[in-house]
């Protein structure tokens, strides 16, 4: 299960209580986004994955966050264990976003 991030204060509490974290760095107006939208979905949603926290992070609201992730183009995804930054990827690939997901 996925979700939303609004502030760059309650994507620090996701990360600080969560060992492993997924996070989608999006705008609204990024079309690629959401294309990919129901590809993260299916990956939230899959059971191998159980043990990680899925999040959606606007890039518009979140200027602390997307710096500490050091997102450069849309859509953005990056890995964090107990609170790093572990990897990142800029794609619409779901075979990139899965790899560093599998590498968490």
């Amino acid at each position: 299960m996925e979700r939303k991030i609004s502030t760059d204060e309650e994507f620090e509490e996701v990360i600080g209580s969560n060992e492993k974290v997924m996070v989608k760095f999006y705008a609204d107006w990024c079309g690629v986004c959401k294309r990919f939208a129901p590809i993260y979905k299916r990956m939230a949603s899959d059971e191998k994955y159980g043990n990680v926290t899925f999040v959606e992070v606007s890039v518009e609201h979140t200027p602390k966050t997307r710096l500490k992730a050091g997102v450069y183009g849309l859509p953005f995804f990056a890995t964090f264990e107990n609170g790093e930054l572990k990897e990142k990827v800029t794609s619409d690939k779901s075979e990139k976003v899965e790899a560093i997901l599998n590498n968490l």
